[in-house]
């Protein structure tokens, strides 16, 4: 199409682009933009396919308690070796106290019978008497009175023998602690290495993508029984460092109670030894 534009006696013609060739053009550029666009839908419904089949319904998640029966047999005597873990704490809370050693009302008593020279009645508030010192108490009361001829050497050796066979008593307890934060742990590492030598057998095998399922569930039970471990070892060894402490304070205050009993025993033995045979034998 030709446009003619008379001016000053010129003849201007101006060439345009044909109607036909427009049309087609925009029918073209209609194509390639609906063509774009249907691209883009079917990317995104790809993808959200992909990511579906890619990533499978997520179970809902376990609980410590799943993990902890799920982790293999080892598990079991952890488990065993917690509860009797507790069982010791609580018994030596009881037991592993001054009350226990020494009381003051024992002490007052036994100073007064001493004093009196009531070994007999000392005797018998000895075997009422659940304390360490009590125990202690009664032995050289017993050795006492049935070998009034003893010199207080001897009597002296009977009360230290005792004392020691208490102290390592009370010492003793607290080590049954140590070894269970000596133990636990060592169970703990036999757990993680059946767990890895499982993951490792999967990981071998030819189960196809099975296989990473039961990696993962090695490893899980391996890390599991490593974090039970260590959960019971060191809770136990540190009550076996506090429980070691209290029994030492313990310890002193039993060697410092007896040598008050004994220092009052050797002030009745020097005033016997100027009197008669016959008055030592009726006092004892």
């Amino acid at each position: 199409m030709s446009l003619a534009i008379p001016q000053a006696g010129l003849h201007l013609s101006v060439i345009c682009i044909p109607e036909r060739a427009v049309y087609r053009y925009g029918t073209l550029g209609m194509k390639i933009f609906l063509g774009l666009i249907a691209v883009a839908f079917a990317t995104s419904s790809l993808a959200q396919t992909v990511t579906t089949s890619a990533t499978p319904d997520i179970p809902h998640s376990k609980t410590v308690m799943d993990a902890l029966v799920a982790a293999g047999p080892v598990m079991l005597v952890l488990f065993a070796l917690s509860v009797f873990f507790v069982m010791l704490v609580i018994v030596y809370l009881m037991t592993i106290r001054r009350g226990a050693v020494v009381s003051s009302g024992f002490m007052a008593t036994a100073d007064a019978l001493l004093r009196k020279r009531d070994y007999l009645g000392l005797l018998a508030v000895s075997n009422r008497h659940g304390e360490a010192i009590a125990r202690v108490v009664q032995k050289v009361l017993d050795f006492t009175t049935k070998n009034p001829h003893a010199d207080f050497q001897q009597v002296r050796e009977i009360a230290e023998t005792e004392g020691t066979r208490v102290a390592a008593s009370l010492n003793n307890r607290a080590i049954y602690l140590a070894d269970i934060g000596m133990i636990a742990p060592l169970l703990g590492l036999l757990g993680t290495v059946l767990g890895i030598i499982r993951s490792f057998g999967a990981l071998g095998a030819d189960l196809g993508t099975a296989r990473y399922v039961l990696l993962s569930k090695g490893i899980s039970e391996a890390l599991v029984n490593t974090c039970a471990g260590l959960a019971i070892g060191i809770p136990a060894m540190i009550f076996y460092a506090f429980f070691r402490g209290k029994a030492q304070k313990l310890i002193s205050e039993l060697e410092s109670a007896t040598t008050h009993v004994l220092a009052l025993l050797s002030l009745q033995y020097d005033r016997r030894i100027e009197r008669t045979p016959v008055l030592i034998e009726d006092e004892l």
